[in-house]
């Protein structure tokens, strides 16, 4: 590598990889990196005198611990590539000579170029592992060690294979960690994008950079409270040698309660308003899907002056959060010296499918007193991004995520589709092609996933009839049987570790006893198994020592090797058929290699031929776009309920069969009844 320090900056001294430094650096020291195998590490600090030697020599004594904990990186215990170390003083132009250094001296923007070119490897054989050491991100990628793996063809040595192939970050997501624009950011990817392990290395390099900070991430799955503990510390550790300062960073879940940290309730105590837990909540909200938003939303009504404490809050899973939470985080925040409230907010547009796209900045932020908009995301020239997309998915390979998108929105359904965007760009924004038609109301579309944001490595390394199944039984015990003879195969031969097989319930309210036949199963075989939130603490997830069982709700924001889903079958129709469909949707896409979906009977058929139909047409989606109108009707259709509403119905549904059958049974006589009542009736069923 090449260590180019420039010699004015204002920046702290942390070592980051090339292009993140570069975006950081003022346009003058900017210049492409050439295409060729050659890395720049920027050491970013002040610099006074005119001697850049002792700096120099740092620079070089810092990089060099850091490759030679790469065993990759060694021979013998020398380092197989070299160091080259410049200064980069463009205010020592006119008097260069006077300059004291023992190393070169670049002073504008063609000398680093000149210097980078001539420092190209012969060879890339070490190039991605060099890489990887300068990201500080080896150690969390790689968090699974697979040095037990015997056989070359095992689906662990195939893991590994994949986790190799993903040890970097890619250039989007470098920008997403280091550039931090003025004011509020917005990440949006896929799930599987690596968007929550692109906040937690923000939070590592925000609290590195400027330790002083009162930083807060915030998130809906409490699960995510590990993930972003160890990742946080991991990275941290890379960059200081040292543990974060825990009392600056802190890592909260968006509601909290008097037991547990939350910025909801947090607020609430600040501000001296009444904190309502989810009980309370459900009664204010009454008829309402988001008792929380409600809470949030009456907390900042009850509030005319805001304090503010914290100087970045970054949230992760922002789409299921109500715009009054994300107003409630940024009001809390203090604004910046030079910028504005540092909010950074990450979401996947996808997890609920039928949503519309989420509200722009202008509408979740609101107007100042003059009627402009508080918040507008730009993305300009020479200058970190506002709004960062990230579109290559690394998780799901292109038969899992497309067959979860088809199954999802019902693309194949033989009583047509369930839900639709709103916005039809938004499936080129998620990485799709139009292969032929248009995304336009009422037109025939063919859409299919490009190369670029579904690599061909995620799938190239199973068989498809391998990579996804779905499987049919007679009852709940078959299924329950064949899953726990299948996990044993996964530990026993395929090479698995435990934590790398995740079952996953579709039905939230049936998990614990649903599950339960197949969790003894495995006990009976010496396996041990985790209920999430019931056997495990609410924060944690996974366990090295046992297979994790989960609801959906747990297993937001959560991944595994293997993934089993069971009693798809819940999903297929009935009322609220678009959350069922999201359900099955999210279920599959935890999956970083391979899927299986089981279920019982009839309706597991169905959605076994909805599959059979997307695999035949080579993971393509063909559907003609509903037009206003028809989405209209699927959202009224398929919408989600609140318990009081979904009881309301089934109620009156119970009368009308009740009427239906005494009709049929000659009880009562359609002529008993008025003519009025009759052509009501008439009217609205029909």
């Amino acid at each position: 590598p090449f260590c180019a320090r420039p010699a004015m900056s204002s920046t702290s001294g942390a070592t980051f990889s090339s292009r993140a430094a570069m975006a950081m650096m003022p346009p003058i020291v900017r210049t492409p990196v050439p295409p060729t195998p050659v890395t720049a590490m920027f050491q970013l600090g002040a610099m006074s005198g005119r001697s850049g030697t002792g700096s120099a020599e740092t620079s070089g004594a810092v990089v060099r611990p850091l490759l030679r904990n790469c065993p990759s990186l060694t021979k013998k215990r020398r380092l197989v590539v070299n160091i080259g170390v410049a200064t980069f003083a463009p205010a020592w132009a006119s008097n260069l000579a006077d300059a004291n250094n023992d190393y070169p001296i670049l002073t504008g923007v063609t000398d680093i170029g000149r210097l980078l070119e001539s420092q190209a490897w012969k060879e890339s054989d070490h190039f991605e592992a060099l890489i990887s050491v300068i990201q500080s991100v080896t150690s969390i990628r790689k968090r699974t060690q697979r040095g037990y793996v015997q056989k070359v063809d095992s689906r662990g040595a195939k893991l590994k294979s994949i986790e190799d192939s993903i040890a970097n970050l890619d250039r989007h997501q470098s920008a997403a960690v280091i550039e931090t624009a003025p004011g509020v950011q917005r990440i949006r990817g896929l799930a599987g994008s690596g968007k929550t392990i692109v906040l937690a290395l923000k939070v590592a390099y925000l609290h590195t950079v400027h330790p002083e900070w009162m930083i807060a991430v915030t998130f809906n799955t409490r699960s995510l409270k590990g993930q972003f503990k160890h990742f946080i510390n991991l990275f941290t550790i890379d960059q200081k040698n040292e543990p974060p300062d825990w009392d600056r960073v802190k890592i909260i879940h968006a509601w909290g309660s008097p037991k547990s940290e939350g910025i909801y309730y947090e607020f609430c105590k600040k501000h001296g308003i009444e904190y309502r837990d989810f009980n309370s909540a459900k009664k204010l909200a009454f008829n309402s899907v988001d008792p929380f938003g409600l809470a949030c939303e009456e907390a900042l009504e009850k509030t005319d002056l805001f304090e503010q404490y914290y100087d970045a809050i970054l949230v992760d899973e922002a789409q299921d959060f109500s715009k009054s939470f994300l107003r409630l985080c940024y009001e809390i925040i203090k604004p910046g010296v030079e910028s504005g409230k540092r909010l950074i907010y990450a979401y996947d547009e996808l997890q609920n499918l039928n949503r519309q796209i989420m509200e722009s900045p202008e509408s979740l932020f609101g107007s100042d007193g003059n009627g402009r908009p508080r918040v507008q995301l730009q993305n300009r020239d020479g200058e970190p991004k506002q709004d960062i997309i990230l579109n290559t998915c690394y998780r799901n390979s292109r038969p899992i995520l497309s067959s979860a998108h088809s199954l999802g929105f019902g693309i194949y359904r033989e009583e047509g589709l369930v839900q639709m965007f709103e916005y039809a760009g938004l499936w080129r924004d998620i990485g799709y092609n139009v292969v032929s038609g248009a995304l336009e109301d009422g037109s025939p579309v063919k859409l299919e996933r490009t190369g670029e944001t579904s690599p061909k490595f995620l799938e190239s390394h199973s068989d498809i009839d391998d990579l996804i199944q779905f499987k049919v039984f007679e009852d709940h015990d078959q299924q329950s049987e064949w899953l726990a003879n299948e996990i044993e195969k996964n530990i026993h031969q395929d090479e698995l570790k435990l934590n790398d097989v995740m079952v996953i319930h579709t039905n939230p309210l049936k998990t614990r006893t649903a599950v339960g036949k197949a969790r003894e199963l495995l006990l009976q075989k010496g396996i041990n198994s985790n209920l999430a939130g019931v056997t495990t603490s609410p924060d944690d997830f996974f366990d090295e020592n046992a297979v994790i069982f989960t609801s959906i709700n747990r297993a937001k924001g959560n991944e595994a090797a293997m993934i089993y889903v069971m009693d798809a079958d819940e999903c297929f129709s009935g009322s609220e058929l678009a959350r069922k469909r999201n359900i099955l949707f999210t279920a599959m896409t935890r999956s970083k290699a391979w899927l299986r979906v089981t279920g019982c009977g009839e309706a597991m058929s169905n959605l076994v031929r909805e599959f059979a139909e997307v695999k035949r047409r080579n993971f393509a989606l063909e559907f003609t776009y509903p037009t206003e109108k028809e989405r209209r009707r699927m959202n009224l259709v398929n919408r989600d309920m609140s318990p009081e509403e979904r009881s309301r119905i089934n109620q009156r549904e119970r009368s009308l069969i009740e009427l239906a059958e005494a009709l049929s049974k000659g009880e009562i006589h359609k002529e008993d009844f008025s003519p009025e009542v009759l052509e009501k009736l008439k009217g609205t069923l029909f």
